[in-house]
């Protein structure tokens, strides 16, 4: 039985505790008569993942957008970034792969949770009007509608979006690591007495 502390439904596993019990094949009491069992590793797994979860997949979307586009290094990669570079203007370095490029995504494994959110909020930050509209078109424009169902303008506009809120979430999830426990009650008390 499922006795966790603050869970409206005692008796219900959570979706971890199914997924062990499921697809696991563990018995959620299992080793009987142990400490720690599998519902107690769910619990502490839970835990771990509620402060990092967002950040690795925001992380993991926001490659997944630049991966949409075409690649550095290709004859429609080189056009592409120079169409990006030339709507952009100056903002358009925070993400072009000749300021950005070499193993900046690969700093993501090493710990760098934040340095392409942060980029990419930079870009986005420093367009104006005119030409977020202008690098949404290049976006949409390079967008293969076969594969992700929309392309011209309105496709870029949905690229930015999309880019903006997970870099933001990750920066925003990120900023955790600096939270300590007297933070966190005090966050709590203050709304307590509000």
């Amino acid at each position: 039985m499922n006795r966790r502390v603050g869970s409206e439904q005692p008796d219900e596993h959570d979706e971890l505790e199914q997924h062990l019990a499921t697809k696991l094949n563990v018995p959620l009491d299992w080793p009987e008569d142990g400490a720690l069992t599998a519902s107690h590793v769910a619990a502490i797994a839970a835990a771990t993942t509620c402060d990092t979860a967002y950040n690795h997949a925001a992380n993991g979307h926001l490659i997944d957008l630049f991966a949409a586009l075409p690649l550095p290094g290709t004859a429609e990669g080189k056009d592409f970034w120079e169409r990006i570079r030339d709507a952009g203007g100056s903002a358009a370095w925070n993400i072009h792969p000749a300021n950005m490029g070499g193993p900046f995504f690969d700093r993501i494994h090493n710990g760098n949770e934040g340095g392409i959110a942060s980029r990419v909020l930079s870009f986005l930050g420093e367009l104006t009007p005119a030409q977020r509209t202008h690098v949404a078109e290049a976006i949409g424009s390079a967008l293969d509608h076969g594969t992700v169902g929309v392309n011209g303008q309105y496709g870029g506009e949905l690229w930015l979006r999309d880019a903006e809120m997970s870099a933001w979430r990750v920066v925003l999830a990120s900023r955790r690591e600096f939270e300590t426990a007297e933070d966190r009650e005090r966050f709590f008390e203050a709304w307590r007495r509000a």
